[in-house]
């Protein structure tokens, strides 16, 4: 700025009014320092500004868990299109499912003074930022709540949506239900199985724990693991995959064996329906789960004092796969 007064002949103050758009600066004075501007390259630093002013650095971070994972693709995208409406830049990190890794990305967005985090968590105690929020920046998680923290959260229905698909299942005869998983150490896993257990229950007809199968990571092994259930001298006649992934490599082994075997699957996803074995799918609204996280999230950042809020996301059952096994 110093630059760019000396080039135009003009104060600093003058260049900060012009830069700032602020009112009542004289236009050919305003054109003398827009042109040394454009001439020297000058980039007005926004952080720089913050850290005077004490003012907000408009920046949010989003931690997910990876961006990769079409999931979290969809959250980041609904993200930005909030903070794009707020005049706010996006900041977006990838714990990997670490806890570790998890609190350090947390402290570095802070270290940049982000005026708030939206947070997919990965561990269970996020009482390390108790003292960023007591000094103002407000926190949201979404998909899973925070631990040892009270915080805004922003949830799928995942135990009632699971409850209803396994009560289907239950409502056409079948009692003996594979259920595939990843790990429960995962609280979206946990309030899923915790659903299907409901509703087996809710029938009678409670869970064979030698049907449950965890350690579920990727297609492969789902497929693998449905080949194995299938073998046992009574074997399920349907199944229950808690993600995606899982449904893809379940679709893969019922079809190759030509099974009757019911399938449903939590998580939607692309060409589902196109997928060569007919399946219910557990559905539900990403971009509203990111989009109701990030408007709350810009709430709290205008000064909402409020209590913290946790907002459950309805889910659906659609079919998906083509006909005719």
């Amino acid at each position: 700025m110093v630059d760019v007064a000396a080039r135009a002949g003009v104060s600093v103050k003058t260049v900060s009014r012009v830069v700032n758009n602020a009112p009542y600066v004289q236009p050919e004075l305003a054109q003398r320092v827009l042109a040394a501007v454009a001439e020297l390259g000058f980039r007005r630093n926004h952080l720089a500004s913050s850290l005077r002013s004490g003012q907000a650095t408009a920046t949010i971070g989003l931690l997910i868990e990876e961006i990769a994972n079409p999931f979290y693709a969809t959250i980041a995208g609904a993200v930005a299109e909030v903070a794009s409406d707020h005049d706010t830049m996006l900041l977006i990190a990838s714990s990997e499912e670490d806890p570790a890794r998890e609190q350090q990305l947390l402290r570095d967005l802070c270290a940049r003074r982000v005026d708030g985090l939206l947070v997919v968590p990965a561990g269970e105690d996020h009482s390390f930022l108790q003292s960023e929020v007591d000094l103002g920046t407000p926190a949201v998680f979404l998909d899973r709540p925070a631990g040892e923290l009270r915080a805004d959260t922003v949830l799928l229905d995942n135990r009632g949506g699971a409850r209803a698909g396994v009560r289907t299942l239950v409502e056409a005869g079948h009692r003996r239900v594979g259920i595939l998983l990843d790990s429960t150490s995962v609280y979206t896993m946990r309030e899923r199985l915790a659903g299907a257990r409901e509703a087996l229950a809710a029938a009678g007809a409670a869970i064979d724990d030698r049907l449950v199968r965890d350690g579920i990571r990727d297609p492969g092994t789902a497929a693998r693991v449905v080949g194995e259930l299938l073998d046992q001298p009574d074997p399920p006649t349907a199944f229950f995959s808690l993600n995606n992934r899982i449904s893809l490599g379940a679709v893969e082994e019922l079809h190759r064996r030509g099974s009757t075997a019911a399938l449903l699957g939590f998580d939607d996803f692309d060409l589902a329906r196109l997928l060569p074995y007919p399946f219910t799918v557990v559905a539900y609204d990403t971009r509203a789960l990111a989009r109701a996280a990030a408007e709350l999230l810009f709430r709290r950042i205008a000064g909402d004092p409020s209590e913290p809020r946790s907002l459950l996301i309805p889910t659906d059952l659609v079919e998906r796969g083509l006909p005719g096994r």
